[in-house]
């Protein structure tokens, strides 16, 4: 006898369940009552095997490029720290925590799960951190202040003890917007990656993506020293660098760079997979887009912030969209 194919509800409904069974089983606090009960669901009908088949599959896909970041960000860490000039660091909680980052990296799917669904240690440990959707101002010594973006972490790597003294601070993740003053005797510094970033009397944004690190100077000018090169960013520029490469300065558009402190998201002729994937920054759990031809599509729009949860709805009214929820603000499109 074949068996009724399940409603559009049904089916959202089996994906969620199979999604927190996966979850629960890759949690590491699995009991084999859990186990069985597993396998009672599952032969409830074919469209629950199925159901967890797809999660399972899901999982599968995302688990290595997440275990992947995590060793690349320990790695990136680790270089950064032996090349800096200890006798200049203060002892903070992230010097303190730095041993045990590392040597968590290999453990990194008992920890985090994939898909960021929370910070990673170095994030943890860091001096300053704004969560998810969050910003947040700090005034430093002297006159530098930053606004901080949504999931950013920075550490201090070296506070003035003089007012000869150099400030450095390091940005672990995220985007941070930071003006010096034209008092300072000394340069501000911000180590970023496998890079430095120095400024005096400048306006300027400096992001990383834990894969690229882009700085745009808005007022006056900065210069990127990466390996053995060194750049000079003037005002209204934009440069990039890899772990590897320094790219070369070019004109920006400061209205997009600086549209989240105006509670925006700004897109111009920007890939689809590319808007997912800057609104995933600013909203619990993650948006995934499963058709990758769709990823490509053209999107020109403006988004608020504080209406994060309107951006789904109307990317399924325009692409004509599908969209499936799963526990943890995970979102398929289809």
């Amino acid at each position: 006898m074949t068996e009724p194919k399940p409603s559009t509800a049904e089916q959202d409904a089996l994906a969620r369940e199979a999604f927190e069974w996966v979850m629960r089983l890759t949690s590491g606090e699995a009991t084999a009552a859990d186990s069985e009960a597993l396998s009672h669901w599952r032969h409830t009908s074919r469209a629950h095997r199925r159901a967890f088949a797809e999660a399972n599959s899901l999982w599968d896909k995302l688990h290595p490029a997440a275990v992947e970041s995590a060793a690349r960000q320990a790695r990136a860490s680790a270089t950064q720290k032996a090349g800096l000039d200890a006798s200049r660091r203060s002892f903070g909680r992230r010097a303190f925590l730095g041993g045990a980052i590392t040597a968590a990296a290999a453990g990194y799917a008992v920890v985090r799960p994939p898909l960021r669904l929370w910070p990673s240690l170095a994030e943890m440990a860091a001096d300053f951190r704004t969560g998810t959707g969050q910003q947040r101002w700090i005034a430093l010594q002297g006159s530098v202040s930053m606004q901080l973006n949504t999931q950013t972490s920075i550490a201090v790597l070296s506070r003035p003890s003089s007012e000869s003294a150099v400030q450095r601070i390091e940005l672990i993740s995220g985007e941070a917007a930071i003006t010096t003053g034209p008092h300072e005797l000394e340069p501000f510094v911000v180590v970023a990656t496998r890079g430095r970033i120095v400024a005096t009397n400048a306006r300027f944004n400096i992001r990383n993506d834990g894969t690229a690190v882009c700085v745009t100077c808005l007022e006056g000018s900065v210069e990127v020293e990466h390996l053995d090169q060194v750049a000079t960013v003037a005002a209204v520029q934009q440069i990039t660098y890899t772990a590897d490469a320094l790219g070369s300065a070019m004109a920006a558009d400061s209205d997009v760079v600086t549209a989240w402190q105006r509670g925006l998201l700004v897109f111009r002729d920007d890939p689809l997979a590319r808007v997912i994937e800057e609104v995933n920054r600013y909203r619990p759990g993650k948006i995934i887009l499963m058709n990758e031809e769709l990823g490509r599509r053209s999107v020109l729009a403006t988004f608020r912030v504080d209406r994060i949860e309107e951006v789904v709805p109307r990317l399924q009214a325009v692409f004509n969209l599908r969209a499936r929820t799963l526990p943890g603000g995970i979102v398929l499109l289809t």
